[in-house]
């Protein structure tokens, strides 16, 4: 029996997209570095129906009934779980959350042997959380289902990277902006550059929608090469912010850092922290950006998280739970029988780690 789209959910949005599953022949989604730019953009047009869904009093959808999603966290997370589960049950599937600290790894079981007791499962998507680079794309080789990076080590968090990029659009469209892509657009990221596998998947989808995206981070925050993914580096924040329109602050991200990476938080704040006067070297109506969670006072001053006009962190929170949506309703709609994607090419990695 074929799948139909909710009624209660608007159609999404339509461009000359190939037809069926071509328009995207994933059966995963591991990383922003598998994707073409048109496929980045289908992920974000598909999520816009979510977020019409998502602000209206009944927020549910049985698109997923009878369907099972398990989310397999083997790293600590907050919102990112939390987004993921909301995503999966507003869809109507059944939501199931483990939590590494409750499973056997911690008795000494192999990923592997953990990959092969979740496909025995029989779930229809899992959603991976892992410390090491490269551990959702080995448990994604050992399942039959479709397999999200919800972030692995320092590799990448592929739909923070697109939640990042629809948070950014919306922004943009209430001022009047008409493109649907980033051309002409300058973003500047500051922070903990090195350890970020956010940082690599906002670099990839910002640069694959035409921005200019500068880096800046103390030298030994910065990772070699980011050049060859279409970023500049810096190691001035004040030449980094100059003339930006938007700014996307990271956190230290102190628990993968082994050795003394900064003199001090307060330094650290002093040279790279975005105030409210160093925002000023910013273009005048500059978008300020955080995937959380915030280190107050160290990368980000409260007075510009907070500002009404200009920041859109709780807006990223928001598109997190379209995006997931959208990626889980793409995903799945081989095993729902959905007209035109019942063929889908292999998924791939997302690129390597940072060098």
């Amino acid at each position: 029996m074929t799948s139909t789209r909710s009624s209660q959910a608007p159609a999404p949005l339509r461009r000359d997209y190939p037809a069926g599953s071509l328009a995207f022949p994933h059966r995963d989604l591991l990383g922003i570095g598998q994707l073409e730019r048109h496929e980045i953009l289908y992920l974000l047009d598909e999520a816009e129906q979510w977020v019409q869904l998502n602000r209206q009093s009944t927020k549910h959808s049985d698109l997923l009934a009878g369907l099972t999603i398990i989310n397999a966290f083997f790293e600590n997370s907050t919102r990112t779980l939390l987004s993921f589960e909301i995503a999966g049950k507003r869809l109507g599937a059944d939501v199931v959350n483990m939590h590494a600290a409750q499973s056997s790894v911690k008795k000494g079981e192999t990923l592997i042997d953990t990959a092969i007791t979740l496909n025995a499962m029989h779930a229809d998507a899992i959603v991976i959380r892992h410390g090491s680079s490269g551990a959702v794309e080995l448990i994604a080789s050992k399942v039959d289902c479709p397999v999200l990076n919800a972030g692995d080590g320092q590799h990448e968090h592929p739909t923070q990277g697109l939640l990042d990029a629809l948070a950014l659009r919306h922004a943009l469209r209430e001022r009047g902006h008409n493109a649907d892509d980033f051309t002409g657009l300058t973003i500047t990221i500051c922070g903990d550059i090195l350890h970020s596998r956010v940082a690599r998947s906002n670099i990839l989808s910002l640069t694959a929608l035409g921005a200019n995206v500068r880096l800046c981070a103390p030298p030994a925050l910065m990772p070699a090469e980011v050049e060859a993914m279409g970023a500049t580096p810096f190691d001035n924040f004040d030449a980094a912010l100059d003339g930006a329109d938007v700014a996307m602050m990271l956190r230290l991200q102190t628990e993968r850092m082994e050795g003394q990476f900064i003199p001090s938080a307060r330094e650290y704040h002093h040279l790279f922290g975005l105030t409210k006067d160093r925002l000023n070297r910013a273009a005048p109506d500059a978008l300020v950006m955080h995937p959380g969670p915030m280190n107050r006072g160290v990368e980000i001053d409260s007075e510009v998280a907070d500002m009404l006009d200009r920041s859109i962190i709780t807006r990223q929170v928001e598109m997190g739970v379209a995006i997931r949506m959208a990626a889980l309703d793409v995903l799945t709609r081989k095993a729902r029988g959905v007209d035109g994607w019942g063929d889908r090419a292999p998924g791939t990695s997302g690129g390597g780690q940072w060098v």
